[in-house]
């Protein structure tokens, strides 16, 4: 069970890197803008090619100017996404992620010392059950994100746009994260070896630090909670992620540690991902310019 869990969380990030860029590609024009003007410079203005002075010169010189366009617009979509990989993993030396910089790497010293009791003290029947609820929770919200998208293009709806895009975003660079810290951390599931949950005992992205399901579905929980700061909203999209937290935990896949240490990274992406290219005045968490 846990290597469909390990191909549906593999499957959904291949879906935010490479699945939304040709959607994008065609609507370019419409993007979300970030809060900062050369933020959308760089990312979101997209110059077309003036098609009608060349095409009276030459027949083909139209397409030309439409691959030279997508082109240009890959390579800003794919340094955009560099670039807030590089935000992600400066952000514990910024003085304002102080606070979290100290404190998760507190607690997850703190739960990594409990694990193997918690984890030990459940029972090891209807794992099944709980696996296939925080299957269905992960593919619902990523659901919802497409729909979100889907609908923004439909109807030409700017805010349900940016909280597909964004969300899918957070999704992927979540899900990017993720894979880092498995390879780093190779840590043995709950279920591996002996119980304790040991360290570089393991290979490939088969592992238990941190949950991919917690982080990559709180990632989309905080872009959606973000883009619309009403409660029903954040407890519907937290109440899921928290919900695939803890059935990561109850179907004995992750350790305490691992479920707190991936929802933490996911919000905190998702918040990231929400400031740093949000358009102002289409949610009202979003900062000004």
């Amino acid at each position: 069970m846990h290597v469909f869990c390990k191909r549906s969380c593999s499957l959904i990030v291949l879906f935010c890197c490479a699945g939304l860029q040709p959607v994008l590609a065609a609507e370019s024009d419409a993007l979300p803008d970030a809060p900062s003007a050369t933020i959308r410079r760089q990312w979101y203005a997209t110059q077309r090619p003036d098609t009608s002075g060349d095409s009276s010169q030459s027949g083909g010189s139209t397409r030309v100017g439409a691959d030279s366009n997508n082109g240009k617009f890959v390579a800003r979509w794919l340094k955009r996404g560099l670039h807030d990989q590089s935000d992600i993993y400066t952000s514990p030396f910024h003085r304002s992620e102080l606070k979290w910089a100290i404190g998760l790497p507190a607690l997850s010293l703190g739960l990594i010392a409990i694990d193997k009791h918690v984890s030990g003290a459940l029972p090891s029947g209807h794992t099944n059950v709980s696996s296939d609820i925080s299957n269905a929770g992960l593919f619902t919200t990523a659901g919802t994100l497409g729909v979100f998208l889907l609908d923004g293009l439909a109807r030409h709806n700017p805010h349900a746009r940016e909280t597909g895009v964004l969300g899918a975003e957070s999704m992927a660079n979540s899900g990017l994260l993720y894979i880092v810290l498995q390879l780093i951390t190779e840590r043995q599931r709950p279920l591996q070896g002996a119980g304790t949950g040991g360290f570089f005992q393991t290979r490939g992205l088969d592992n238990s630090f941190p949950s991919g399901h917690a982080i990559v579905t709180w990632a989309a929980a905080s872009a959606i909670a973000h883009e619309y700061p009403k409660p029903w909203v954040e407890w519907l999209a937290y109440g899921a992620a928290a919900g695939v937290s803890v059935t990561r935990f109850t179907s004995l896949q992750h350790f305490p540690s691992d479920v707190a240490v991936g929802g933490i990274l996911g919000y905190l992406i998702g918040r990231h991902i929400f400031h740093a290219h949000c358009e102002a005045g289409l949610s009202r968490a979003c900062s000004a310019p």
